[in-house]
């Protein structure tokens, strides 16, 4: 395959990282100002700040890879709903706060493993990215870990909430360990992470959280996919409609 035919591939595998970091960090600084307490409230933007940061870094290097076609700010702010590719239990709403903390338990105990794999790849450039945000998330995971087990173990109403947010999200989970054609092709290149085998692991660490917050591990019982191929919840547009506001009223705004 032609090397420019491999900077494409790893150019889109950088933009729907890119997706996932960005929308996920959004919908987290949506609680910038609404946190429970102020504590809370400036760890969950520090949070947010974490994603949105890694989002410019893997829009960064696909910027460079598109030879000064694109920059960062094309791809998070001048393409429409359809072309982002991000995972959909990132756009889902935030929920109440123990919606959001079993959100970011499933998406801490991942990251972290994928992270960790992708600082082996052999693009040293994602290997770059993954190695600098697998500190962060080392961080976000001890918070959400806490969280859970003071919700699950705590009132009978926090304990209520949140099983019932794991029962909600549940069903967006195995998109994560799926891989498409596009990533298939770059893990047998050793450029991409091959999700499938993180998910075991993924269990029986969740397993593990979860039966000490006394919170019953869900059945996979239904699944809700298409993120990766452009086909998205209704949240994501109203999502983007406030993300882009900016620069599609101003286009070619610069602070």
């Amino acid at each position: 395959m032609p090397d420019n035919a491999d900077n494409n591939l790893t150019l889109q595998y950088a933009v729907r990282l890119g997706d996932d970091a960005l929308i996920l960090g959004h919908r987290i600084s949506e609680w910038c100002r609404n946190g429970p307490f102020l504590e809370e409230d400036i760890a969950l933007s520090n949070s947010a700040l974490d994603y949105i940061g890694r989002a410019r870094m893997f829009y960064g290097y696909a910027a460079e890879l598109s030879g000064g076609k694109k920059t960062e700010d094309d791809f998070a702010y001048l393409r429409d709903c359809r072309e982002y590719q991000n995972l959909l239990i990132s756009e889902l709403p935030k929920g109440d706060f123990a919606w959001t903390m079993a959100r970011q338990l499933i998406m801490d105990v991942y990251y972290l493993n994928f992270l960790s794999a992708l600082s082996e790849s052999v693009d040293p450039n994602l290997a770059a990215i993954a190695a600098k945000a697998v500190k962060e998330t080392k961080y976000h995971l001890r918070r959400s870990t806490d969280w859970v087990l003071r919700l699950g173990d705590g009132t009978e109403e926090s304990h209520a909430r949140l099983q019932k947010a794991f029962d909600e999200i549940w069903g967006y989970i195995p998109e994560i360990f799926e891989l498409d054609e596009l990533e298939q092709q770059l893990v047998d290149k050793g450029v991409a992470v091959n999700t499938p085998e993180l998910q075991a692991r993924w269990q029986e660490e969740i397993r593990g959280i979860l039966t000490e917050a006394t919170i019953e591990m869900p059945e996979v019982s239904w699944t809700v996919r298409g993120g990766r191929s452009g086909y998205h919840t209704e949240h994501l547009g109203h999502l983007l409609s406030e993300l882009q506001y900016m620069q599609r009223t101003y286009p070619g705004l610069q602070w």
